[in-house]
């Protein structure tokens, strides 16, 4: 192990040429009189121009660059955590700049080179040329090899670092996509700046095997309560992806607005999507808008499950098609955030044209197995006529070769095949749902006083809600989906997701700050082991994403529960603080 060397830090005032007020700051290593010189230590830029005020940042940066442990003792630093790290002491690598990126003869294969080589490429200025081969092989860069011969699972990856470059190998496209999810978290958080910076490229050596707790790990995000444009939807489902998310769920429809577009009943979107919370003017998704989030999500290997609340949280469309309300007679638009006023005539065979024609075209343009029907809140439709109209519903999302999901409302119908329930209660207690898992069905696990994502952070969170209490990151991360329903198995749980609900969210900085830092907390329980499980080891992983965050221009909320570095990632970088977000 080579000792950390001597640096000797230099400030000196520059000549007439420079700026009034700005210094110069000059890092050059010393020499240690036994070993000769530096190889080992991180190299600062040679030349730094700092004003005053940043001056001190720069110090700061540099002392803890020679304090801070060496890059291998960073393989295990990665959220969520990884199955198994084996480091290697010897192995550490830094990318140069000629690495090509070389993976195996593969469509699929090759997608995901090119998506690593475009994360890479911005901050490190190199060109990481893509090529393909029988063989992968790093040859001082890195190698995707995807071998369906290998035991790691439909999404599990096993990277290797070595002095010689870097080999991820998976035998799936997905898993590729995952492992090289790890690789970026592995290098320095100015990996995530969108143009060049001076830095050491370096990789800690060793191997992860990896794979997934849970087949399903996702979010929601309501684009109903308040709409939201497709490049913010893509946003989001690049944090997803950064974290082994792979789901979306989309809460297309509620009393507020109808979101995407249908063909056959075309005033749900001209009339039924002019609305939103506080009365702003909403808007809908055609269907190709839809389409793009359905692709650049499935390139990143998430699975978009789209919602149609039924029978409630119908208002939307009874402005729409008066047909469909019990007394045929149009509700006025409705901009507020009261729940369970509205549903469509549970009575009428309109009714269930207006569904099989709906559901139909959203499956059309969903390529995944999910269709979500809602279920939830719909107080005037009780008993067997709520469980009739939910088996009528649940047949015909079968019937065009989908599963239903639904919230957990739907558990007293009866049980059809494959059916999945998303349970969101805040008392684990629930026999209802227990009684359904026991007649087959299969839970997605979202409690809303630990997943909402809608839910303050404390009281003082400008936006947000606390109905199901206040959700801090430990109480995001400090519970098991797996046990958490009493009564339920832990075989009968295929996932976790983390709603957000937009009753009170207008902009992607709002979404970013209700997101973050509390996705990477429910991404970690519906991927990493149960074993992995400890608050300490967590956050103070979780800090490290707070520069990555910074650089990336991303919104969070800098939770005091959480130790963020003092310093930016990138030196000199202004740290700044997003609006509505607590600077502590």
């Amino acid at each position: 192990m080579t000792p950390r060397q001597p640096v000797n830090l230099t400030f000196a005032i520059t000549d007439a040429n420079t700026p009034p007020g700005v210094a110069a700051v000059s890092t050059t290593p010393s020499p240690d009189p036994t070993t000769g010189p530096a190889t080992d230590e991180v190299p600062l830029p040679t030349l730094v121009q700092a004003d005053a005020a940043t001056l001190a940042q720069v110090a700061e940066r540099a002392a803890g660059d020679l304090l801070a442990p060496p890059t291998r003792h960073r393989l295990a630093d990665v959220v969520p955590a990884a199955q198994h790290v084996e480091p290697d002491p010897t192995g550490d690598w830094v990318l140069p700049a000629e690495a090509v990126i070389v993976a195996s003869a593969d469509p699929a294969a090759l997608a995901v080179a090119e998506q690593l080589a475009n994360l890479l490429r911005p901050a490190t200025g190199y060109p990481l040329p893509v090529t393909d081969a029988t063989t992968p092989e790093p040859a001082d860069g890195i190698a995707l090899v995807l071998d369906d011969t290998v035991d790691l699972g439909a999404e599990g990856y096993r990277l290797g670092i070595t002095t010689n470059g870097v080999r991820v190998t998976a035998s799936t496209a997905a898993g590729l996509f995952y492992g090289v999810q790890t690789l970026r978290q592995l290098l320095p958080a100015a990996i995530e700046s969108p143009v060049p910076v001076t830095e050491r490229w370096a990789l800690p050596g060793g191997t992860i095997t990896d794979a997934p707790r849970f087949p399903y790990r996702g979010a929601m995000l309501d684009v109903a309560r308040h709409f939201f444009a497709v490049e913010d939807v893509l946003r989001v489902v690049d944090h997803l992806a950064r974290y082994k998310l792979n789901h979306l769920h989309l809460h297309l429809t509620d009393d507020q607005g109808w979101r995407i577009a249908v063909d056959s009943w075309p005033k749900l979107t001209t009339l039924g999507g002019t609305t939103e919370v506080g009365g702003g003017p909403g808007g809908h998704y055609t269907k190709a808008d839809y389409g793009r989030i359905v692709t650049y999500a499935a390139d990143r290997h998430i699975t978009v499950v789209p919602e149609i609340d039924l029978p409630g949280h119908t208002n939307a469309a009874l402005v729409a098609y008066p047909e469909l309300a019990p007394d045929k007679i149009a509700p006025p638009p409705y901009t507020g955030t009261e729940v369970g006023f509205s549903y469509v005539d549970p009575a009428d065979e309109r009714t269930y044209e207006f569904v099989a024609d709906v559901l139909g075209e959203v499956a059309t343009l969903t390529p995944g197995p999910w269709l979500h029907v809602g279920g939830d809140e719909a107080f005037k439709v009780n008993g067997e006529v709520y469980t009739g109209f939910v088996e009528r519903v649940q047949r015909i999302v079968a019937d065009l070769g989908k599963t239903v999901v639904g919230w957990h409302q739907l558990a007293p119908a009866a049980h059809l095949d494959g059916r999945v329930l998303q349970w969101w209660g805040t008392n684990g207690e629930d026999p209802t749902t227990a009684e359904a898992v026991r007649r087959g069905a299969q839970l997605i696990i979202s409690p809303g006083n630990h997943a909402y994502l809608d839910m303050k952070y404390a009281s003082d969170t400008p936006i947000g809600h606390d109905w199901a209490g206040l959700i801090d990151v430990r109480k995001a991360y400090d519970w098991d989906p797996g046990t958490h329903v009493t009564g339920v198995p832990s075989t009968a749980v295929i996932g976790v997701e983390a709603p957000l609900w937009t009753e009170s969210v207008t902009s992607l900085a709002d979404i970013e700050l209700l997101l973050l830092p509390r996705l990477p907390a429910i991404a970690e329980l519906g991927w990493s082991p149960r074993a992995t499980h400890d608050w300490n080891g967590f956050r103070d992983r979780l800090a490290g994403h707070g520069p990555r965050w910074e650089t990336a221009g991303i919104t969070f909320h800098r939770t005091p529960e959480i130790p963020w570095p003092s310093t930016p990632a990138i030196p000199g970088q202004r740290r700044t603080t997003p609006t509505g977000v607590n600077p502590t």
